[in-house]
């Protein structure tokens, strides 16, 4: 599985419609995500999440690479060294 890295996740949510899809799978990753932070940008129509999250490298690649193929949605992730 790998050693634990611990991280944030930045996800911008431009289609409103993709928000079940991101739950599916921020559900399906439960066990890595330490906090988890929402902001619905109104004005500019986004919403926001800020993800802190503590596990493998795979793990970690695994849910940022299922969120960031969903239409609409652009995903980042900065994560320790060690």
């Amino acid at each position: 599985m790998g050693e634990s890295r611990i991280g944030t996740v930045g996800i911008v949510v431009d289609n409103p419609e993709a928000t079940a899809g991101i739950n599916a799978i921020l559900h399906d990753y439960a066990d890595i995500i330490v906090g988890r932070l929402g902001i619905p940008y109104r004005s500019r129509g986004v919403s926001i999440i800020a993800l802190a999250v503590d596990g493998s490298m795979d793990a970690i690649s695994g849910m940022t690479g299922k969120i960031g193929k969903i239409q609409g949605v652009s995903v980042k992730a900065a994560i320790s060294r060690r």
